[in-house]
């Protein structure tokens, strides 16, 4: 079983994933001589004399003799000039030029521009706090009670035994142990993952509930028809469910209130960022942060933003290129105007990042105005899919009739705070956000040349409309049957999420095969 099969957040429908300067430009015999004029009383001073002029006067740059005008120079075989040579060299000419500007730009641009380099004042007197002792809970300077989910597939054990789980436990000594509960739900992880996850239990000091189940039937969890008649589970609906298993702890004890839910995917992360992201993000005067969610920013490799299928910006439109500033200018373009001025608070529709928090009161009962709190989940419809980590956001947030016309839903992506996959881009971040401001122009052509964000029928769908969707309908006469038709319903609140398609879930996969497949969607 490949390490990335059960990868909760591999959301991408894709794979993860010099120029000639020996030569100089030399001047042409054939056009200019650069020979030394004949000073013949410097000739003929003793040789240690005048040295330094002597050698200026032999360098190329010395001098050149003035050419006669009623002369013509005699074009050998071997004096001819070289066209292509020269169009050659002057086109490295060129390049280097070109590169020279760029590099000068990187330079200027990371020492007088960087980008999310400067944040808040409160941000730097939390981590002075939080690296300036050694004290349990010296990063929480309200001792407020914090949550920690995480769903894992470790197979050999480098996450719980790795940098994952040393980080973990310093997260959890600056919170506070005793404003900890810990709770990590993995599964078919083999020995190895069971060790590691084990041995992570025995250090973990605070409250928690650790659970390995050694394997997860997908029989036992929901399945849907697709067309020829088979039962599956959908992967979406696998993922939710997984997830979810990490906050059957939130409601055992409903006696017990927590103030943030913080859940942590297989990511990479600086315990202090982690800080900065609960009680930093988008605060108010009295420096407390005020969010329904806030997400880190995550990345595969130095440049390259990795949870696009989860995001959405401010008006509920998909990403633009995976780089920097991330966001199109579709609509409004309100997402990409609060990166490109460097706020730690940039309002969206949804976002993941590898690493969010939540505010934990949307997910425990009782709730004011709901009658069971939040938990993940998948879509009703059989080919539009939607990542449960955008029905998440989708469903604490308020509804909202004119999509347009949005404001703010609470939900904020914080650009400082950005995490990796991987120890070698982690290491790297700190490096390539302060250049990125000059990636502007390029990804806004590019979003133009590609066509994104692409266009999806039911971002303005408000819950509660009337509206008209091309839907999947069963045919009950024939099992696995059935035809696209376009349908009048009532909309729910989660039309900006989605996408035409399906993936389920591999049940008796062979080596080398992926964990899900993706089944072709009929002809509408």
């Amino acid at each position: 079983m490949s390490s990335r099969l059960l990868h909760p957040d591999e959301y991408e429908l894709a794979s993860r994933s010099s120029v000639d300067s020996d030569g100089t430009f030399n001047l042409d015999e054939a056009d200019f001589e650069a020979q030394v004029p004949p000073f013949s009383r410097i000739s003929r001073v003793a040789p240690g004399r005048f040295a330094w002029l002597r050698r200026i006067l032999s360098t190329p740059f010395g001098g050149y003799r003035r050419i006669k005008t009623n002369s013509r120079p005699v074009l050998t075989s071997s004096s001819r000039p070289c066209l292509p040579r020269i169009f050659f060299r002057r086109r490295c000419c060129y390049l280097h030029v070109v590169f020279g500007i760029v590099l000068a730009l990187v330079v200027l641009t990371s020492i007088f521009r960087p980008s999310y380099t400067s944040p808040p004042a409160h941000y730097a007197t939390l981590r002075a706090s939080a690296r300036g002792t050694n004290h349990a809970g010296r990063g929480n300077p309200r001792n407020e009670k914090v949550f920690i989910a995480a769903s894992l597939y470790d197979r050999g054990g480098e996450l719980a035994g790795g940098q994952w789980g040393i980080q973990l436990l310093q997260l959890i000594d600056m919170i506070g142990d005793q404003n900890v509960f810990v709770s990590i739900y993995e599964n078919d992880s083999g020995a190895d993952g069971e060790s590691a996850l084990r041995e992570l239990e025995r250090q973990i000091t605070s409250r928690k509930d650790i659970v390995f189940e050694e394997h997860l039937d997908p029989k036992s969890l929901p399945t849907v028809t697709i067309p020829g008649g088979d039962q599956r589970v959908k992967r979406i609906e696998y993922l939710a469910q997984v997830r979810n298993k990490a906050l059957k702890s939130l409601t055992d004890d409903p006696n017990t209130r927590y103030d943030k839910l913080l859940y942590l995917n297989d990511i990479l992360f600086d315990p202090v960022d982690v800080l900065q992201l609960l009680f930093s993000t988008n605060a108010n005067e009295d420096g407390v942060a005020q969010y329904r969610a806030a997400c880190a920013v995550d990345f595969d490799n130095p440049f390259k933003f990795y949870d696009t299928y989860a995001t959405r910006d401010l008006q509920g439109y998909s990403m633009g290129l995976p780089f920097f500033p991330w966001f199109s200018t579709a609509g409004n373009g309100e997402s990409r105007r609060d990166v490109l001025q460097g706020k730690d608070a940039v309002r969206v529709r949804s976002c993941w990042g590898g690493m969010v928090a939540f505010d934990a009161k949307y997910f425990q009962t009782p709730l004011p105005e709901s009658t069971s709190p939040a938990r993940f989940r998948s879509g009703a419809d059989l080919f539009w899919e939607a990542s449960e980590c955008c029905l998440i956001h989708a469903d604490i947030q308020d509804p909202q009739t004119n999509v347009d016309a949005i404001t703010d839903t609470g939900i904020y992506m914080n650009p400082f705070v950005r995490v990796a996959y991987d120890a070698r881009t982690l290491s790297w971040l700190g490096v390539t956000r302060r250049f990125e401001k000059l990636y502007s122009f390029l990804h806004n052509l590019g979003n133009h040349l590609v066509g994104l964000p692409w266009h999806n029928p039911r971002r303005t769908e408000g819950p509660g409309q009337s509206v008209q969707d091309t839907v999947w309908i069963p045919d009950v006469a024939q099992d696995g049957g059935g035809s696209f038709q376009v349908v009048d319903r009532i909309a729910g609140n989660d039309g900006y999420c989605g996408r035409r398609g399906l993936q389920v879930i591999v049940e008796d996969r062979q080596p080398g095969q992926k964990g899900f497949e993706n089944i072709p969607v009929p002809s509408i």
